[in-house]
């Protein structure tokens, strides 16, 4: 692909890192259409910038940066009221304009978010999708200090709910997945684990919760059964927030779901770029212990690449993997 001069407010920059995610794998097999052929894939993306464009003040070249992948207008209703996600021409690097799968990329300056110091280009392109979308999930639960959380499914999005839970204050954080090893290492970070499998999950959730049941639940594999999963372990005012990508319905009953315990199950899509400075906080600080999450790196070949999408598609991967130089 030409490699292209940054236009006016716009800035190039070279890609240190760049997450695998498992919506890359629906952008792949069409789950989810992309907005053209060819594209770049890649939405998780940290790097240097290299060049500016007009507009863009000189002092940026040489930051380090990582990418807000949401494109938008700045002037349209919602990106006034702060939803710049439900844009009116909402774009999105790696799904509508060319991603990170690359050695370098384009994009506007407002997009390239200064990455502190103290976190690496991988551990800050880990945190634009895995690490942004769960710290949006919980802001859209309400989530308050004290509370307790129950993460269905600890891929990346959820390692990365459980961590910034904990972070948040989070009294106790159980995890609930198939995977022995991603569970093990939930565990590792302070989370009570519960095998998925078991036909009495939701029951176990609630012994560790002294029968009351979770607060806040997060689905972040969107599959009907983790979603019911999701509800089932809510308590009285609980609030499950539906984060993964499926695309199956899930049969819900009105009143012993919702009206019997007043609970309620929210959507929650991207992220906004004002949460991100608060993010990138936590993982600064060292309150997100991050270096457990870039398992694996992979170079920038097609090879490799597409290895790591197959292995998300079967839902066998690492919990994490970024590709790099």
């Amino acid at each position: 692909m030409p490699l292209r001069a940054p236009g006016r407010d716009e800035v190039l920059i070279a890609v240190r890192a760049a997450g695998i995610c498992h919506s890359d794998e629906h952008y792949r097999t069409g789950h989810s259409p992309v907005a053209h052929w060819p594209l770049i894939l890649g939405h998780e993306i940290a790097g240097v910038i290299v060049a500016v464009g007009n507009g863009v003040p000189e002092e940026r070249l040489g930051q380090r940066v990582c990418v807000h992948y949401v494109l938008s207008c700045g002037d349209c209703a919602s990106c006034r009221r702060g939803r710049e996600q439900f844009c009116d021409a909402y774009g999105m690097i790696g799904l509508t304009h060319d991603g990170g799968f690359a050695e370098h990329i384009v994009v506007p300056a407002v997009n390239a978010i200064r990455l502190p110091e103290a976190v690496s280009f991988a551990q800050g392109a880990i945190l634009m999708c895995a690490g942004a979308t769960a710290f949006h999930a919980i802001s859209r639960s309400r989530f308050s200090s004290g509370e307790t959380v129950a993460v269905v499914g600890v891929g990346g999005v959820g390692m990365l709910a459980l961590q910034i839970a904990f972070a948040l204050g989070a009294r106790s954080v159980i995890a609930l997945d198939t995977d022995e090893t991603k569970l093990h290492l939930a565990a590792q970070l302070g989370a009570w684990p519960v095998d998925a499998r078991n036909a009495n999950a939701a029951a176990e959730v609630r012994s560790a919760t002294a029968g009351e049941g979770v607060d806040v639940a997060l689905d972040c594999t969107g599959l009907p059964s983790t979603t019911r999963l999701a509800i089932d372990v809510l308590g009285v005012h609980g609030r499950a927030v539906a984060i993964g990508l499926a695309g199956e319905p899930v049969q819900v009953h009105t009143y012993t779901d919702f009206l019997a315990r007043e609970t309620e199950l929210l959507g929650s899509n991207d992220h906004l770029v004002a949460e991100l400075p608060l993010l990138l906080d936590l993982a600064a600080r060292g309150l997100l212990p991050l270096d457990v999450l870039a398992l694996r790196t992979v170079p920038l070949e097609a090879r490799a690449v597409n290895s790591v999408l197959a292995e998300l598609r079967a839902y066998h991967a690492p919990v994490r993997t970024v590709i790099t130089p």
